[in-house]
């Protein structure tokens, strides 16, 4: 890197960090923070426990964005500061220091670039991650447990906790289907890009002819529904059938028919739950997956009309990733356009920055 370079370099992430100041508002954020902290000196705000989780919820999301915002302003002002200061005095060990920070300079911009980006209503929220096999069998539902793992390896590297909603066995390996809750900080936020089909092009360790397979599964994410998001669901809207529990799951296995399934008529979403002994239990949270469901599909559909497109446009149908191991080793996102080699890595839970890349992509788009 030279002197231009790294000038040009300073100029974009100024322009960067400009406009994310005015997505931020820090100065909004302070005021907003100031009237918590009026509210919290009420004697009687303690009082109505629901209502102060809910604002203590967001008086600890805004003051983290303002910190990482404070952080990320401070360090550019002081790397053009000093900058400016080591040309006016030739300190050329300094000027080198400051090349070689570039790098770590412009991810922490990125960072709060993608941070900006998960300023939606519910990307702050936890969420419901469903994963299904296409056809093909073994070889599928193998995937599908592949893609299982790599989102638990995620949300672990992430400081996220998995708590498993559904889980059905392969009958020979994988999964044929599996529902997770993500629970953190803007996981879904993070995770609604990886709604849609992904595909994998390996050497199959099932066929005994070493030949190349395609397999497809498909992932589904929706924000893990509050209890103020007021969906109504009557009786006769839905088909709710018991069963018994199988897989990873508990002494209750087989033995009680605890599991349930709940089938919504008019638009055909089913979710399941079997991770509680209790059929209640079960019950309730596989409603609260079909609110999220329904939730979701409600915020496509007004997505579709303010676009003008169709639903089937934006849909979970579209093949968004492919997984190649075999001639070469590349992970490609279609929408980024993006392409990375490192696919161990990728499986292995790595898929932040795929995930990042996503998210500016369709903000420029």
């Amino acid at each position: 890197m030279d002197n231009y370079e790294y000038t040009e370099l300073l100029k974009t992430l100024t322009t960067k960090m400009k406009n994310i100041t005015g997505v931020v508002q820090p100065n909004i954020i302070e005021e907003r923070l100031s009237e918590i902290k009026t509210l919290e000196e009420d004697q009687n705000f303690w009082d109505d426990a629901s209502n102060a989780a809910i604002i203590q919820k967001e008086k600890t999301q805004l003051e983290r964005k303002l910190e990482r915002y404070k952080i990320a302003l401070s360090t550019i002002e002081d790397a053009q500061e000093l900058y400016e200061m080591a040309k006016e005095e030739s300190d050329d060990e300094t000027i080198e220091t400051l090349y070689s920070d570039a790098p770590s300079l412009e991810e922490l911009i990125q960072n709060m670039e993608v941070t900006v980006l998960l300023s939606g209503k519910d990307d702050s929220k936890n969420a419901i991650l469903s994963i299904h096999p296409g056809a093909g069998g073994t070889e599928s539902q193998d995937w599908a447990e592949m893609l299982l793992r790599m989102y638990k390896h995620f949300a672990d590297k992430s400081g996220y906790s998995v708590e498993i909603l559904d889980y059905q066995s392969g009958d020979e390996a994988g999964i044929k289907d599996v529902s997770i809750l993500v629970k953190g900080e803007n996981a879904y936020g993070y995770l609604k890009v990886e709604n849609g089909i992904h595909r994998l092009v390996r050497i199959s360790p099932f066929d005994s002819n070493a030949k190349r397979h395609t397999s497809f599964s498909s992932v589904m994410v929706s924000p893990e529904v509050d209890d103020d998001i007021d969906i109504i669901i009557e009786d006769r809207d839905i088909r709710i059938d018991t069963y018994r529990a199988s897989g990873a799951g508990g002494q209750h296995v087989n033995k009680t028919e605890s599991a349930i399934r709940i089938t919504h008529i008019e638009t055909n979403v089913i979710v399941q739950c079997q991770n509680d002994r209790s059929q209640h239990k079960n019950k309730a949270y596989a409603m609260k997956m079909l609110k999220s469901r329904l939730y979701e599909l409600e915020l496509e559909k007004q997505l579709a009309e303010k676009a003008g497109i169709s639903k089937s446009e934006i849909g979970w149908g579209h093949q968004i990733r492919s997984y190649v191991m075999q001639p070469y080793q590349q992970v490609k996102d279609t929408r980024s356009n993006e392409a990375f080699s490192n696919i161990s890595g990728i499986l292995d839970g790595d898929i932040s920055k795929l995930i990042e890349g996503v998210l500016i992509a369709q903000n420029k788009g």
